[in-house]
């Protein structure tokens, strides 16, 4: 397999973005929405995202989109505006080749560049071997689980809680406060 190009994602690829996304609601445990969301909504995230100044990337083989990942603010209160939660989505036939590595990489080198200082997992299911190697891989250390919060395809699910800092992470003061 060719390495894929990995890009700012564009309102261009939404349609692509979707389409991976609604997989992963239907079939997957990555994420614990139930109903996939359409592009208009999609589109509608993608904007807040983008205005809000977060890393979305894209990454495209043989020029079609084939995942995607995107930082976005941890929580909403002011003090949490040095940590962003990371989300990588893949389409099926692409797992396990190292593409959700390479994009998660780039994101980690993006959002540091944006002077964030922490990344937070939030893994859904505690069984998803492949998102938390591909996390441990890139620095994050599990920082705990919550055990039956997800109710999804008639079963519970956890989710997997892992972080890591970026760039000088809580050693110093960020420039603004």
């Amino acid at each position: 397999m060719s390495s894929p190009e990995i890009r700012p994602a564009t309102a261009a690829d939404l349609p692509f973005i979707t389409e991976i996304y609604e997989h992963a609601v239907r079939y997957g445990t990555a994420t614990f929405e139930l109903v996939p969301p359409d592009l208009a909504e999609m589109t509608r995230r993608f904007s807040v995202l983008s205005d809000g100044g977060f890393p979305y990337l894209v990454a495209a083989l043989e020029g079609r989109v084939v995942g995607y990942a995107y930082a976005g603010a941890y929580r909403p209160r002011p003090a949490y505006r040095f940590t962003v939660e990371n989300s990588v989505y893949l389409q099926p036939a692409i797992h396990r080749r190292g593409v959700g590595l390479q994009l998660l990489q780039k994101l980690v080198a993006a959002s540091e560049q944006r002077g964030y200082r922490q990344m937070i997992a939030v893994i859904g299911d505690s069984a998803n071997a492949g998102s938390i190697g591909v996390h441990t891989r890139c620095g994050f250390q599990m920082i705990g689980t919550h055990p039956n919060v997800g109710f999804k395809f008639g079963r519970w699910l956890d989710t997997v809680m892992m972080q890591r800092a970026l760039g000088e992470g809580a050693t110093t003061l960020p420039a603004t406060s």
